[in-house]
């Protein structure tokens, strides 16, 4: 567990550890960009506030563009703002903690492209990094030494990983780690908990979060049913159900698949033993434990949430941060397990662009950043004052709202709580999250557009961020 203490914000069921002022850091220094703000409204919804604050009318014209191009105008659904009404804002440049829409429109950014700018948007050290492994090449399709040293970096910090294999999204590394559990257990089955999402593989989209959530969508169209034949779900944080499906699936179960802290349908922390449990009944099926860190890996701690709450998982799953922003995945685990993957054992899985030197630079670089003291308590500090500021303000209002982080992930919900699991998720006023994501944008701060995914902060963020975002929280809860 970490070292700072934690208590919970009254009514919310999720950690909240306790903040304090935020102090100055080496770390935290870094200062974005500024420019002035357009103050015209062009986009309607009948979702959103009323305001005059906003000029969107280029990534008006952009969108409509892109729907000619593209299913939707966008390249990912949760991107395409369905949830909250409205157009997607197109995005022209980011630095630190701040991103420029092409109509010039500034906001400060708590999705940090949905978690990998944990040291903000690009970091001068980085992009110097970048361009000069650039000059050698952007990919090789062959080994290459940067490989070692981010395998090496990976290994010495994620307690369950003994050997790593890189691919280049989070999708492909959840695909590989249940292909390999099948695997090394020679069983079928797997456990899955309700509202998490581990990538758009075809066995996962059971009652998963995230954009499917966002969209309201039931379980994909195109998924064979014998895809999902073998997928097994529970309520996450209730460890009775899993125990009754092991129950009724005796010797079957090869893996039990989940996201230790769930940040696909809103930031949702495991109950105390619910880890540990799952750990227990695991070892005792003979089945293995996968931790998908692909949001809390590097992000709740720098050895992840397995370091953070004390479990060791069999497999791992990672992303986001260690690319530093550019497209990468990694499993790992335990290495006879490891060891039934090919080459080294029968267990097949490539990938042409997996290792490419920019991703396993920018990885590099970002994880030297982040290991540096006072990483993890500075994150706690802004992240804490942030939710625990706009709880209070929301609940200052008069509205229903709870929330909680860890360190640099963060997320609340318009209901009282608690929020253990997705179907409480699901009690939450949507649509005055959509008025309150609006209300935000036009007072320059960018939410992730959906009330069922998690925030993120960055070592780039500075208290007095945080409290122009707390401020304009205020102001927009009173407009509500």
């Amino acid at each position: 567990m970490a070292a700072a203490s934690s208590s919970s914000i009254a009514g919310t069921g999720l950690t909240l550890l306790n903040c304090f002022s935020s102090s100055s850091s080496s770390s935290s220094s870094t200062r974005c960009r500024t420019r002035s703000r357009s103050v015209t409204m062009a986009v309607s919804t009948d979702q959103k506030p009323k305001t005059d604050k906003l000029i969107l009318r280029k990534s008006e014209e952009a969108f409509a563009a892109a729907k000619e191009l593209m299913p939707g105008g966008v390249n990912s659904p949760v991107r395409a703002f369905k949830s909250v009404g409205g157009q997607p804002i197109i995005i022209d440049s980011v630095k630190g903690c701040r991103m420029w829409d092409i109509d010039g429109n500034e906001y400060i950014d708590y999705v940090g492209s949905w978690g990998p700018a944990i040291i903000g948007h690009a970091d001068d050290q980085v992009l110097a990094a970048l361009s000069e492994t650039m000059k050698k090449g952007t990919s090789f399709g062959a080994p290459c030494l940067l490989e070692n040293t981010l395998a090496e970096m990976v290994i010495a910090a994620v307690p369950s990983i003994e050997m790593v294999r890189f691919v280049n999204s989070g999708t492909e590394a959840c695909m590989g780690a249940l292909r390999l559990a099948r695997a090394y257990t020679g069983k079928e089955k797997i456990i899955k908990f309700e509202g998490c999402y581990h990538g758009h593989a075809d066995p996962f989209l059971v009652k998963a979060g995230s954009g499917v959530a966002t969209l309201g969508l039931p379980d994909s169209p195109g998924v064979p049913k014998a895809a999902t034949n073998e997928t097994l779900t529970a309520p996450f944080n209730d460890f009775a159900a899993v125990e009754k499906i092991f129950e009724a699936n005796k010797g079957e179960i090869a893996v039990v698949f989940l996201e230790p802290v769930v940040g696909n349908s809103g930031f949702i922390t495991p109950k105390p033993d619910f880890l540990s449990s799952l750990r227990k009944i695991t070892k005792e099926n003979n089945a293995l434990l996968v931790f998908d860190e692909v949001m809390t890996g590097f992000r709740l701690s720098y050895g992840g949430a397995q370091e953070y709450f004390g479990i060791t998982p069999d497999i791992t799953t990672l992303g986001k941060i260690i690319g530093g922003g550019l497209p990468v995945g990694a499993y790992g685990g335990r290495r006879d397990i490891m060891e039934t993957v090919a080459p080294a054992g029968p267990m097949y899985q490539a990938g042409t662009l997996s290792g490419n030197p920019l991703a396993m630079t920018a990885g590099i670089h970002t994880l030297k950043r982040i290991k540096e003291p006072g990483t993890y308590e500075y994150l706690d500090n802004i992240t804490g004052e942030l939710v625990q500021g706009i709880v209070e303000a929301g609940k200052r209002a008069g509205h229903a709202i709870c929330g909680g982080h860890i360190n640099g992930m963060f997320g609340f919900f318009f209901t009282e709580g608690p929020v253990y699991n997705f179907t409480d998720a699901k009690k939450s006023d949507t649509a005055k999250f959509a008025k309150f994501f609006w209300g935000m944008l036009a007072e320059g701060v960018y939410l992730a557009p959906s009330q069922f995914e998690a925030g993120f902060t960055s070592l780039a963020h500075t208290s007095e961020d945080i409290k122009k975002t707390i401020a304009a929280a205020e102001k927009v809860f009173r407009e509500i």
